[in-house]
């Protein structure tokens, strides 16, 4: 199929576009790597009047880092963002899922903040972004305000981004000392969707503490777990697949073609222990 017939805009501004989709509002959507949208255009799934190009904003394509915080634009490229040394060094959770993001050629034209505002429960930078606890920057021409991504991700396709508004930048928190991060996924081919990922960050001194999993591909939206406290240090194989177990146990599945709830509920436990198993046994990160 074909997509439905649309007008074409390419701004030369971020003002430009948050007019434009002042105007047109749910009529209008917005392209950056298209690697998901066009897909859906050619489907029907969504049916445009507008469609408006923000390639050419090249302030929307940085990486800043400042304050305890990374910051990514928009139209920030995957390729680019696993290839960058701020990102390894400051968001290693981002640089360990990176390489699971679809396939070599997708990740040189897909974008990050893309990924997020297209919000496919099976993403993997949505989940890292929730896990983490980052914040989606949204413009308007009302105004310019932060959203946490637990509270950005709604549903499956479904975000809070209101249809004036233009997702400009996604703040990523930069690592700690002393903590550890481990990122694991299943998925029938190298880069196809999640059946499940999990994402985990925590403490990297032996013990296991101030948890934060989070889990991708098994309801409609990123699941986090935070487990408070702190286990003995050098946590067995046994306790480690308890609080795995547990945090499993606190989450929705769903059931598709692909697999049942059953067979995820199981296999989020399993790549949760591996993560934590990871996470707990690394060095700990440089102050």
């Amino acid at each position: 199929m074909k997509p439905a017939p649309f007008d074409y805009l390419r701004p030369d501004s971020v003002e430009e576009v948050l007019s434009a989709l002042a105007e047109y509002g749910d009529e209008a959507r917005v392209i950056a790597g298209g690697q998901s949208l066009g897909a859906i255009l050619n489907m029907r799934i969504f049916t445009p009047k507008v469609l408006i190009d923000i390639n050419g904003l090249a302030d929307l394509a940085g990486i800043d880092v400042s304050r305890g915080a990374l910051a990514t634009g928009a139209l920030v490229r995957q390729a680019d963002a696993l290839a960058d040394a701020r990102i390894r060094g400051q968001v290693p959770l981002l640089a360990q899922a990176l390489p699971h993001v679809g396939h070599y050629q997708t990740r040189n034209r897909g974008t990050l903040g893309g990924s997020v505002a297209h919000a496919d429960p099976s993403a993997e930078i949505p989940l890292v972004l929730a896990t983490l606890g980052g914040e989606v920057e949204l413009r308007s021409k009302r105004r310019r305000r932060r959203v946490k991504a637990d509270a950005f991700f709604q549903s499956a396709l479904v975000t809070a981004r209101e249809p004036d508004e233009l997702l400009t930048a996604l703040c990523w928190p930069t690592r700690t000392a002393g903590q550890g991060y481990e990122f694991e996924e299943f998925s029938v081919r190298a880069g196809d969707y999640a059946i499940v990922a999990v994402a985990c960050a925590t403490k990297a001194d032996g013990s296991l503490g101030g948890i934060r999993l989070g889990f991708g591909g098994c309801g409609e939206k990123p699941q986090i777990v935070a487990i408070a406290g702190a286990t003995s240090r050098d946590p067995d194989a046994k306790t480690i697949d308890e609080i795995a177990h547990d945090a499993a146990a606190h989450i929705e599945y769903r059931s598709d073609l692909t697999a049942s709830a059953d067979y995820r509920r199981q296999l989020a436990r399993v790549l949760a222990g591996r993560a934590l198993q990871s996470a707990a046994a690394k060095e700990p990160a440089d102050a």
